[in-house]
């Protein structure tokens, strides 16, 4: 990975190219270090370390724009790859909207935790790659662990542009995953655990480890139950997938397109009045903790659903100026890529239902979704998936549940919430944050 002088050294040539042809820029430059490891039958099966780095351009000339990347920091390469987005920005359509807009800003995350000294031995990180596996193997009808490893990263980017906007950040993230089979009497299962934070020692193999085996064993003799509609709890993995699918409802850059349903529905109800969701740019403990924006903009929380009613889309600059309304600093970009919007911390706020209120009487918990993104029109808000989870009743599991398909619309759903949670919990990838929340009446296919 290159060092960061290097790294603000090509960022300089670069801008120094592109405003030498009159046109204006903005520029990312991002290196990583990375390790992962995995184990198969007793040994290390994989041990990978890669280190990189890439810089990408996005120019605006006469109001055409193009990107281009090199991952080369050498003088000739970012010279051509100059060269290559202004010729390619000479057959794009002309984007008023478009702009290189943030001026001065100079913002560099200085959240501590997000990059901590780690002294963990490469030694720790193999013997817990090699746990992994040979203790979910070791467990009874566990005939293995497919799935499992440990990886970290190390990573840093510098955003910089033609107005003066110089911007870096600096993180480091580890995880580590084991998956168990288990197998009895003829019959399969599988399920997972994962555990992700800032440092070595933040991990929790051990829940990882459990977590799947058990799991999985209780999952075994599951089966349909009868096709009907049935109150569900999503588990929060599965929650916060569900929430992605359907992501572009919230998109100031679909809204822009054209393809987003709530595009004119601001400031009108779209969901219970029991919801309110946000984007948050700081979260203790959250994955996607930034200073900025991928354009430079100071990153900040945004209330998207307020009490059932929709309050804001996520915006960059271009959208925001498309529709002529506030930025809420939502820019996504990577040095490879065009000018897009993503959220940060998605946070679902806590109701007043004690876990005994929201689990009352039967519902259906769904621990596993298949083929979410696949099964899922975003558009029209309908969706279909195979699912895996327990039958309930007063927060007790009575009935494995297996070989079922779950239907229903998003847009519908989020209507019908019978409760939501009074506790907050996250999902492992720590980016996305809610409290139990009950939905009313799902379609379930079974038997």
């Amino acid at each position: 990975m290159a060092d960061q002088q290097q790294l603000q050294n090509a960022i300089d040539q670069v801008l120094d190219r592109v405003k030498a042809s009159g046109a204006e820029a903005d520029v990312i430059a991002s290196g990583s270090n990375n390790f992962s490891l995995k184990a198969n039958a007793g040994e290390l099966d994989e041990y990978k370390v890669t280190s990189g780095q890439v810089i990408g351009v996005r120019v605006i000339k006469d109001q055409h724009i193009a990107t281009s990347y090199s991952e080369s920091l050498e003088p000739a390469s970012l010279d051509m790859m100059v060269e290559h987005a202004l010729q390619n920005a000479l057959y794009t359509k002309q984007d008023e909207h478009q702009t290189i807009s943030c001026a001065g800003s100079q913002l560099t995350t200085e959240s501590p935790e997000i990059y901590q000294q780690d002294d963990a031995t490469v030694d720790d990180k193999i013997a817990l790659a090699l746990k992994l596996e040979s203790e979910v193997v070791a467990k009874p009808n566990a005939t293995s662990a497919p799935y499992n490893g440990f990886g970290e990263s190390d990573s840093q980017v510098i955003l910089a542009n033609t107005q003066g906007t110089r911007c870096y950040h600096q993180e480091r993230s580890t995880y580590c995953y084991a998956y168990t089979l288990y197998e009895q009497d003829g019959k399969q299962s599988m399920h997972g655990g994962m555990s992700s934070g800032r440092r070595f020692d933040q991990l929790d193999p051990n829940y990882c480890i459990e977590h799947g085996y058990e799991m999985a064993k209780a999952l075994l003799d599951g089966e349909p139950i009868t096709t009907g509609s049935y109150s569900v709890i999503f588990e929060l993995s599965c929650l916060s997938s569900l929430f992605g699918a359907f992501g572009m409802c919230l998109s100031g850059q679909s809204a822009m397109k054209g393809i987003n349903p709530w595009r004119d529905s601001v400031n009108h109800v779209v969901a219970s009045p029991l919801l309110t969701v946000s984007d948050q740019a700081y979260v203790e403990g959250g994955s996607a903790i930034k200073a900025f924006d991928s354009e430079g903009y100071a990153t900040k929380d945004t209330i998207l659903i307020g009490e059932g009613k929709l309050q804001s889309l996520l915006h960059n600059s271009h959208t925001a100026s498309f529709f002529g309304i506030e930025n809420t600093a939502n820019a996504s970009r990577s040095a490879k890529g065009g000018l897009g919007v993503s959220s940060r911390h998605t946070v679902i706020a806590t109701g007043t239902s004690s876990e005994a209120e929201a689990t009352a009487g039967e519902y259906l918990e769904l621990v596993e979704l298949q083929g979410v993104h696949s099964g899922a029109d975003a558009v029209s808000g309908d969706f279909s998936f195979g699912a895996s989870g327990f039958l309930c009743r007063n927060g007790k599991r009575v009935q494995a549940v297996r070989g079922i398909t779950v239907a229903g619309n998003f847009y519908q759903m989020i209507k019908e919430i019978d409760a939501v949670g009074n506790t907050l919990t996250h999902d492992y990838e720590r980016d996305f944050f809610a409290p139990t929340i009950r939905f009313n009446k799902l379609s379930i296919a079974g038997k």
